[in-house]
């Protein structure tokens, strides 16, 4: 989920630029310094949008910078448990579907996709089920729901994030769409 967030932080201003200790200098610190950074309070930071107040400046022996305390706005993405995404599938593997939701991927177990057995096409860089036909390739879009989360602060790559698409209403958007016009001609004809 996006959040707009008040956040504070503390940024380090180089030598070279103390002469203009500006809300744009601290802007530009901030995004260099959290932009892309997860945490575990508040989730990946999307990005900071405004500064709204700088405070004092502290010398730290050995320390040529000066450090700035810093409240601001930014955007982050926290993933929820529970919560129903859409999301474009990335990459395809043996075991899943890595899907794009927000600035993170999450997997999509081959177990979690669909009561088929799905096998993996490494050719077409999908999952193929035999019995309806359907597949599962790069760039579809996916709804799914997150059942796992586990950020990792240090090294916001190795984070993980396990999805469900096994529950009606998810799944390949196309795949809802068959689902959904079954259901209406089936209506219609009753």
């Amino acid at each position: 989920m996006y959040k707009r967030a008040r956040l504070t932080d503390t940024v380090e201003v180089p030598p070279a630029e103390l002469g203009d200790v500006s809300p744009r200098l601290v802007k530009r610190l901030l995004q260099n310094k959290l932009e892309g950074r997860m945490d575990e309070e508040v989730g990946s930071v999307v990005s900071v949008t405004e500064v709204h107040d700088i405070g004092e400046g502290t010398v730290l022996p050995n320390e040529p910078g000066v450090y700035y305390e810093a409240e601001f706005d930014a955007i982050t993405f926290d993933p929820q448990m529970q919560e129903v995404v859409d999301g474009t599938v990335v990459e395809v593997v043996e075991f899943g579907a890595f899907i794009g939701i927000g600035p993170v991927d999450g997997l999509l177990h081959v177990s979690q996709i669909s009561d088929e057995y799905l096998a993996f096409d490494a050719e077409n860089q999908q999952l193929a089920s035999n019995e309806s036909n359907r597949t599962l390739g790069v760039d579809d879009a996916v709804r799914a729901r997150i059942v796992t989360k586990s950020i990792d602060e240090r090294n916001p790559r190795d984070s993980k994030i396990g999805l469900t698409a096994k529950q009606p209403g998810l799944g390949k958007h196309g795949w809802l769409q068959e689902d959904r016009e079954q259901r209406e001609e089936a209506a219609a004809g009753e």
